[in-house]
């Protein structure tokens, strides 16, 4: 079990000014990504925090997460098991580490939160995670993969999927199998694009596969004169470590461009911005995940069904996922518990020592805060027909 440091820390007295004139983001009713169960659980108040992109371009792979997060509250409060009530509080962090800050502040603000469910995306973990650390504040994150993450010695961090180290070496294995001797490994230059590329050329140059590498800004609207060079590389493959609305982009014009080799992203990319934005294009597109697809797995089933009926629309990228780590939270709550009033200290001990089956993975964590080896999973999806689908797990694929 890693130790907490002291649960000592400060907000710029500004700060606190800006974040009480926004104090609506803090509000459980907060309609962004459907509605909910509704219920209580009765008793104290204790409440649950959700940090992720809930405006701006990535806004979308925060709503699939806080809405898990929020079914899996209201479905704990509907249950009749707890002695008090759960609520959640939404903090906006636009997947940025400026604005991560900020959100995260706005969470410590609120002394009934005695955990955390994110950040979803890595630099804005890694621009909080000493600020959590040092409050005691116990945090899992459903879809940040920087394999650095857990080396940063923050003694609250922990996430329920694989790293990139994981997805970046498994795709590896695959592109080798497929007998791809070039690939164009693009990045977009963030802690999370750069660092699944890094994982992936590293595998790549081991297996002795020729690795050809691009980065392009994030900002990036035109990829035009990329797909060029792409389509003249000469390569078999081209993978692009980046999000979603850019990877459409890239999409469209490597079709342009007549680039004819196979094109994978990764679980960044993987959504429905990303199929509305490639269009046509996006076809026959490969993503790396260490995701689930919860309307297909049969361990999924109720939760999919519950899912689609509180929020009028299927799970999507990493809804189960966060739902899970929603569900290892409370679980961790109702240990701390179970010796008097839960605190934000206790909290983090029994998130250290949780064994919890989830719909998507084994949730137990090991001294760094990585989930136990033997419940990561990566899987590999394609684009067909406008529609993303499961192909299965990755290690089957070759």
């Amino acid at each position: 079990m890693r130790s907490t440091r002291p649960a000592t820390w400060l907000v710029p007295l500004a700060l606190v000014s800006a974040l009480t004139l926004s104090a609506c983001s803090n509000d459980s009713s907060d309609d962004k990504g459907g509605g909910g169960l509704g219920g209580s659980g009765g008793g104290e108040t204790y409440k649950i925090a959700f940090q992720g992109p809930l405006s701006g371009d990535n806004a979308q792979l925060g709503i699939n997460e806080v809405n898990g997060v929020q079914l899996a509250i209201d479905q704990a409060n509907e249950s009749g098991d707890l002695d008090f009530t759960l609520e959640l509080v939404k903090a906006d962090d636009q997947g940025s580490p400026e604005q991560a800050p900020t959100a995260a502040a706005q969470v410590l603000q609120d002394e009934a939160v005695l955990g955390v469910i994110g950040p979803s995306f890595s630099g804005a973990t890694k621009a909080i995670g000493a600020t959590y650390g040092d409050a005691g504040l116990s945090f899992i994150s459903p879809s940040a993969t920087n394999p650095t993450l857990s080396e940063q010695g923050f003694p609250t961090f922990h996430r329920i999927v694989p790293s990139d180290n994981v997805e970046g070496s498994q795709a590896a294995d695959l592109f080798a199998a497929k007998g791809y001797k070039k690939v164009v490994v693009i990045d977009d230059l963030s802690d999370y694009g750069k660092g699944v590329a890094d994982e992936l050329q590293k595998g790549l140059e081991a297996k002795g596969v020729a690795v050809q590498r691009i980065g392009v800004d994030a900002k990036t609207t035109d990829y035009g004169s990329t797909a060029t060079q792409v389509a003249s590389a000469g390569a078999d493959a081209l993978f692009y470590g980046g999000y979603d609305a850019q990877a459409g982009l890239l999409a469209q014009a490597l079709k342009a461009a007549n680039f004819t080799g196979d094109k994978y992203t990764g679980n960044g990319g993987k959504s429905s911005v990303f199929t509305d934005g490639a269009g046509d294009a996006g076809d026959g597109w490969f993503f790396t995940c260490g995701c689930s697809d919860a309307t297909v797995a049969p361990e999924a089933k109720e939760f999919s069904k519950a899912y689609q009926e509180a929020f009028n629309s299927p799970p999507s990228t990493y809804s189960p996922e966060a739902f899970d780590a929603a569900n290892a939270m409370i679980e961790a709550i109702k240990t701390a518990a179970e010796d008097g009033a839960p605190t934000r200290d206790s909290v983090e001990k029994a998130v250290d020592g949780l064994d919890y089956k989830g719909i998507t993975t084994s949730v137990k964590f090991d001294d760094n805060g990585e989930v136990d080896a033997s419940a990561q999973t990566v899987n590999l999806f394609v684009q067909e027909n406008g529609q993303i689908k499961l192909l299965g797990n990755i290690k089957d694929q070759a």
